[in-house]
């Protein structure tokens, strides 16, 4: 196992799991409330995390979590909501095609992984996590097929 740190994309309090974008690791890890050495109402994205790396069947997950950082949130609660990944730096850069074309912006892997993480969990808030890393592998691999990601 490998320590590392990173932020919390997101954390589902209620389901009991979310995902941590690590600056050590290719792709996000997987985080479940059991895992948690601190309170888990004190998880929202953007919170630095430190853990450990273990690899599991269906990709990365982290255990030992423990709060880095604990940023004061409005009215002195702090709420774990779901809401987009914070924006990662050199987002939302632009790319320009033939004078007709408009400008579009390219994601990194990381970006879009955030994206498509939230838009599941507020369209089928039923799935599970192992569920959901099934299906973000499946569109990473459409979007680096189609080179709509930057690595």
């Amino acid at each position: 196992m490998a320590t590392a740190t990173g932020k919390v994309l997101n954390f589902d309090e209620f389901r009991g799991y979310g995902f941590i974008s690590s600056t050590s690791a290719s792709e996000d890890v997987f985080m479940h409330v059991n895992d948690l050495l601190d309170d888990k109402s004190l998880l929202r994205p953007g919170v630095l995390v430190e853990f450990e790396i273990d690899t599991g069947d269906r990709g990365l997950k982290a255990s030992s979590v423990r709060i880095l950082d604990r940023p004061a949130a409005a009215g002195g609660v702090a709420h774990a909501t779901r809401r987009a990944a914070p924006a990662v730096e050199g987002a939302g850069r632009q790319h320009v095609g033939p004078e007709d074309e408009p400008l579009c912006d390219v994601l990194s892997e990381k970006e879009l992984l955030g994206e498509v993480t939230e838009a599941f969990l507020k369209a089928a808030p039923e799935l599970t996590a192992a569920q959901i890393l099934l299906i973000r592998q499946r569109v990473l691999d459409i979007a680096r097929s189609h080179n709509w990601v930057e690595p």
